[in-house]
């Protein structure tokens, strides 16, 4: 089941349903919105739920959704790094009015790992980092880095440096391979990909030493 406000996702797979909200018209009727697509799609007896885009109370609905059993899901929100998504969903389920602790507690046995894509200075959307979530005795969850990918410019001679173009760090820039660093998280994202069965990554099994 793929749920979006605009259909955007492109999925190449045979038993696929696509689900999309509506606008109000003039009169306001008729509307429906992605919070009560998110209820139908479990009416549907779906594999695997993706909701394109998280910015209101559906958060509420995405995560109950999660938490019934599925094989998996996927959904997108807006943050400024992985480690800022247990703020942002917090901000998200103060509109449909769970509270902190609620939240957490939701987030934590329904969302296992981040994948934290931005825009690059060549206009390029890459993958900067990956994280797992961890919940503290607090019960406040938290991210933990398993992956962060940087660019690194080439070594450049003298010549290549001094080529006259005014574009030289555009250039190292766009021609810059991906340098893997790993972080606490690494191990238990290994993990938790062995245990599913999926292939190991390997981005992945650079940053775990190769072992």
């Amino acid at each position: 089941m793929i749920v979006e406000d605009t259909a955007e996702l492109v999925v190449d797979l045979a038993h696929a349903v696509r689900l999309e909200s509506r606008p109000p018209n003039i009169e306001g009727a008729g509307g429906i919105d992605l919070r009560d697509l998110v209820r139908q799609a479990l009416r549907m007896r779906p594999d695997r739920i993706v909701v394109g885009e998280v910015r209101g109370a559906e958060v509420v609905d995405l995560l109950v959704a999660l938490n019934t059993g599925h094989e998996g899901g996927l959904s997108t929100v807006h943050a400024n790094a992985a480690a800022d998504l247990p703020a942002r969903m917090e901000a998200l389920a103060a509109l449909a009015g769970l509270d902190r602790a609620a939240l957490h507690s939701q987030l934590a046995s329904a969302v296992q790992a981040i994948v934290h894509i931005r825009r690059d200075h060549d206009g390029i959307r890459r993958l900067s980092e990956i994280g797992v979530l961890f919940r503290d005795q607090s019960g406040l969850v938290h991210v933990l880095d398993a992956l962060r990918l940087r660019r690194r410019p080439p070594s450049r001679g003298p010549r290549e440096a001094g080529n006259g173009h005014g574009r030289g760090d555009e250039g190292s820039y766009l021609d810059a391979s991906q340098v893997v660093v790993g972080g606490a998280g690494a191990q238990i994202l290994d993990r938790m990909l062995a245990e599913r069965g999926g292939p190991r990554p390997d981005l992945l099994r650079a940053a775990t030493g190769g072992r």
